[in-house]
């Protein structure tokens, strides 16, 4: 992320770790690398749903463009999208197409009728969110929040947290949380987009982002790979870059 223009918001919600915010004043490239998570994303006329990534993409973006977006916490994609998040896998499509269009088409104009882009009739879209006023980043929230209905599967939360130990295995996690290794995956693959082993490789690499600065064995030790060769070969992959320019250019984000 270009930390000029980037910023989070960090909040208290089961649904959401963040809200966040990105201009570009001029056209730049976007490296968006993979977090587990899935974000909704509104960048003025179009409103998007960011699939979970399974490797690292690039994202031309236009200048003089804002962005608002909402990161969805990993695991809980499946009950805000209502559909298994691996449809959405490596793809970002149209919100209308993923959560319906009234839905989409909805909370797009609510978005723009409060950046007062243009006039919408009275007998437009419904009432804006209670409290969200004329702030995208509470409309947002407040959107995915009633959307969520009775809220994420409360099995993959605690798979989510297990695989984010070092080291940890599915099988072991799976006999851990009482199911079998293949209820573990299609749990976790519904309401994450992937399934547990790439979501254990994924969180491992976020901690690895997460590390203050250190030989790049250590940093490979500390975030639970089996050696520097191993990191290397994971970090490449994910980012699409050696880990020495990845991990020099890094910017943490929520998760």
């Amino acid at each position: 992320m270009d930390a000029g223009s980037y910023t989070e918001r960090l909040i208290s919600s089961a649904l959401a770790c963040c809200t966040w915010e990105q201009r570009t004043p001029v056209a730049q490239e976007q490296r968006v690398v993979p977090d587990a998570c899935v974000d909704l994303i509104w960048s003025g006329e179009r409103l998007t749903v960011a699939g979970p990534d399974t490797c690292a993409r690039l994202v031309a973006l236009a200048p003089n463009t804002r962005i608002v977006a909402v990161r969805l916490r990993p695991g809980v994609a499946g009950a805000v999208l209502r559909l298994p998040a691996s449809e959405l896998q490596d793809m970002a499509l149209d919100a209308g197409d993923v959560l319906g269009r009234d839905w989409g088409d909805a909370l797009l104009d609510t978005l723009l009728r409060a950046a007062g882009a243009r006039e919408v009739g009275a007998d437009g879209v419904g009432p804006r969110p209670t409290g969200a006023g004329n702030d995208p980043h509470a409309i947002m929230l407040a959107a995915i929040e009633r959307r969520a209905g009775s809220g994420p599967d409360p099995l993959v939360r605690a798979a989510v947290a297990a695989l984010d130990r070092p080291h940890a295995r599915v099988a072991t996690v799976a006999a851990e949380l009482g199911v079998s290794a293949r209820q573990l995956q299609r749990r976790v693959t519904d309401a994450v987009g992937y399934g547990p082993k790439m979501l254990a490789r994924v969180l491992r690499f976020r901690r690895l982002q997460a590390l203050p600065a250190a030989p790049l064995v250590e940093l490979a030790l500390d975030a639970g790979y089996a050696d520097q060769a191993h990191m290397t070969a994971e970090v490449t992959h994910l980012a699409g870059i050696s880990p020495v320019r990845f991990l020099k250019d890094r910017t943490p984000t929520a998760a």
